[in-house]
């Protein structure tokens, strides 16, 4: 079955999802939402897996509290961390961005402070919804995090976004969230613009990820033509408590 967040026009993750028109496909939207927790384990994470779907929920949800962490980082990358986080953010009165230094591919080989970071956050924060990465992305650092996610937040709603890459390890998503050209273009654009470091690498281009995004609504049939995909392994449904 396929899960989709759809426009406004449908209950909130609080309540009961309603079922669309179209067959095997239950359809929500954002209401529920409060408090927003994004995390990434390089500076670009973020806006490459779920950007588009945080400038979605900030259009439907101007109040929306947002806590954005990106863990490996050196003195440059943070700087484009920084300034990317807060021009995607902007407008929203209540936000915090933390950008760490973690060693870039070490995450699993540091261990222990990475992990007190987790609970750290946990004492600080409660968010009603979670971005994280993928649970069988072959890049260590995208992993741990992943692992310590679900290791650290047990009762929340986690959704699981996806990074092309050379490691050939996108997967078929679940949950889909359809975005309009306007979205996907400030998405892409601002990815081209913040991280500079980045732009010489093949795989890191406009088309890339217009073509990811294109691809993801077709298989969502989404009526914008566009959509991101998550993966989403635990959903409760139900009333809210």
């Amino acid at each position: 079955m396929k899960t989709s967040l759809a426009a406004a026009r449908l209950p909130g993750l609080s309540g009961v999802p309603v079922l669309d028109q179209r067959p095997h496909v239950i359809t929500s939207s954002f209401n529920g939402v409060r408090r927003l927790l994004c995390l990434g384990a390089h500076s670009d994470d973020i806006e490459i897996g779920c950007g588009g779907t945080i400038l979605q929920a900030l259009q439907q949800s101007p109040k929306l509290e947002v806590y954005w962490t990106v863990f490996c980082s050196n003195r440059e990358r943070a700087i484009e961390a920084e300034r990317s986080a807060s021009h995607f953010l902007r407008g929203v009165r209540r936000k915090t961005i933390v950008v760490r230094s973690f060693r870039d591919g070490f995450l699993p080989y540091i261990g222990a402070p990475v992990k007190e970071a987790f609970e750290e956050l946990k004492k600080t924060y409660s968010p009603d919804l979670i971005f994280t990465h993928f649970r069988h992305d072959l890049h260590q650092d995208h992993r741990i995090m992943c692992e310590l996610t679900w290791n650290t937040f047990r009762n929340h709603l986690i959704l699981e976004y996806e990074i092309p890459k050379y490691d050939a390890d996108l997967r078929s998503p679940n949950f889909f969230v359809p975005l309009s050209q306007s979205i996907c273009r400030k998405k892409i654009n601002w990815l081209m613009r913040y991280f500079g470091t980045q732009r010489s690498k093949q795989w890191f281009s406009e088309d890339l990820f217009l073509g990811l995004l294109r691809l993801r609504g077709i298989e969502a049939n989404s009526p914008t033509r566009f959509a991101e995909a998550f993966h989403c392994r635990k959903l409760l449904l139900g009333p809210s408590r």
